[in-house]
């Protein structure tokens, strides 16, 4: 019970670490990130938030 509690805690706090969508930081993650590994969702978002503001 303790490690799964332990688990699930730990998940929370990273998801908390992640950039806001739309973000300077985010952008700039992406911006970093080989092209090939982004997902669809993310080239969307990409193209909404950081080119076409």
């Amino acid at each position: 019970m303790k490690k799964t509690i332990l688990a699930l805690s730990a998940s929370l706090m990273l998801a908390a670490c992640a950039p806001e969508v739309g973000s300077e930081k985010w952008c700039a993650r992406m911006k970093e990130k080989p092209k090939g590994d982004w997902t669809a969702t993310e080239a969307k978002d990409y193209a909404k938030h950081c080119l076409f503001k």
